[in-house]
């Protein structure tokens, strides 16, 4: 097939402004991956674009499996307050108010 690029898992892209931080989401318009490095902006970098990963998370919220999660880049937590934030995922494990981090699974979600 002509057409074909790559299988998509891992792209390049550069740093969006403020950076990448190594871990955490970047967000580039409609675009969300992990970035794979720490990186100034108009680096190149590659961001994973799927897949399961643990993420700092807003202090004092629960999660259930299968609540939406949302990026809050503000405060760099993932987050179920969806106002202000952008959907980068969704929960795959319950977490607790006092848990630091959450884990997700990056990508859309289907509800």
């Amino acid at each position: 097939m002509k057409n074909f690029l790559q299988p998509g898992h891992s792209i390049d892209v550069a740093a969006p402004s403020g950076g990448s931080t190594s871990g955490l989401p970047v967000i580039i318009g409609s675009l969300i991956g992990i970035a794979s490095v720490t990186a100034a902006a108009g680096a190149m970098i590659a961001i994973q674009m799927g897949g399961c990963y643990q993420l700092p998370k807003a202090a004092s919220q629960a999660w259930a499996t299968g609540a939406k999660i949302y990026w809050d880049a503000t405060n760099k937590v993932a987050t179920t307050t969806s106002s202000g934030n952008t959907l980068i995922g969704t929960a795959i494990a319950d977490a607790a108010a006092a848990d630091t981090v959450g884990s997700i699974r990056l990508g859309p979600t289907t509800v």
